[in-house]
């Protein structure tokens, strides 16, 4: 296998306001993908519309900026006619979730072959700072200058929602759990969102500001990976065990809790039902905002059923070419 580095995935000059999330992402694309060992030429980046939508212009493959919300239509298309060729889908959560609602659910609903990125910072950016469908009830901003009266969307109750299979949270900041994460990402054989959480400088600066930092992760973040138990906090002293229908957060050594009573993360259950309580924990709940891959559970893509089907149907027939098909009927040669 032929051996890359960043550089190889690396194009133009990029765009972004300085500070942006977006600069943050990229470089943790670069490295990503270098480390995945798949060439640019087998890779295409499709975008919709916003700020987060300008990074295939930055990426060295095969690349689409395509109208808003249309992402994962237009990816769709592109892996079902080019099954061999890798892809990953880029949305912010207004092109993602809003106009791109429907592409969304309905992407992971088929599980199609895609690496789904959600990069979440809670407003609108490139239209200068509106609300947006993860924007927190309650949020000013230039389109709710009273606050806004709806409930947010949270992506992975979407995503789940939608028989999602594979689902998975980092921070902008945090280079090597991004990293992780879309190497993850891209193993997993089907429909895979990653939410990245990043912050919009210019418009809703702060709003990650509780795990923006190393040191806010250490203190308000758990990493969750698989068959290891759910510990967290500075140094580890604190856990997650089930209670009721429920999660609840213990101090290790205390009260006679040991390690063996804390909950061992599976990724891999069929189940979501405690893969989704993780997702949702945070945000000013008392509990931890779950970090890493929440869900990655194996089952048939969309992409390989049509193949197989065109395939299955290509044998009954008496022709396999539209050349062959011609040659089914009369022909006549005119001279």
């Amino acid at each position: 296998m032929a051996q890359y580095t960043f550089q190889d995935f690396k194009k133009g000059q990029p765009r972004w306001c300085p500070g942006c999330g977006d600069h943050f992402f990229l470089n943790s694309l670069h490295k990503a993908m270098a480390e995945i060992g798949i060439a640019p030429h087998e890779t295409a980046v499709i975008s919709g519309i916003g700020c987060s939508s300008r990074l295939p212009h930055y990426m060295a493959t095969y690349g689409m900026n395509t109208i808003h919300g249309r992402a994962a239509a237009i990816a769709t298309g592109c892996k079902v006619a080019n099954p061999r060729l890798t892809v990953w889908q880029v949305s912010g959560d207004g092109d993602g979730l809003a106009i791109g609602g429907n592409h969304f659910i309905h992407a992971n609903r088929r599980n199609i072959d895609l690496n789904m990125i959600l990069l979440n910072n809670r407003i609108y950016g490139l239209t200068k700072g509106q609300y947006s469908p993860t924007s927190p009830r309650g949020f000013v901003s230039k389109s709710s200058p009273y606050g806004t009266v709806e409930d947010p969307f949270r992506p992975a109750e979407l995503c789940f929602g939608a028989r999602g299979h594979f689902f998975a949270r980092a921070v902008a900041t945090d280079a090597q759990g991004t990293i992780d994460i879309l190497k993850a990402a891209q193993q997993h054989k089907g429909a895979s969102v990653c939410e990245i959480l990043q912050n919009c400088v210019i418009f809703n600066n702060g709003t990650h500001d509780s795990v923006y930092s190393k040191e806010g992760r250490a203190k308000n973040a758990i990493y969750v990976r698989h068959g290891q138990p759910l510990v967290f906090g500075e140094n580890k002293e604190y856990g997650l065990v089930q209670e009721g229908f429920g999660l609840k957060v213990v101090e290790i050594g205390k009260d006679g809790v040991t390690i063996d009573d804390i909950l061992v993360h599976d990724a891999h259950c069929e189940d979501n039902t405690l893969q989704l309580k993780l997702a949702l924990m945070g945000d000013g709940d008392g509990f931890p905002i779950a970090l890493g891959v929440i869900r990655d559970v194996e089952a048939p893509t969309y992409n390989d059923a049509v193949e197989a089907q065109i395939e299955e149907v290509k044998a009954k027939k008496a022709y396999h070419t539209f050349a062959e098909l011609l040659e089914t009927n009369d022909i006549w040669e005119v001279k």
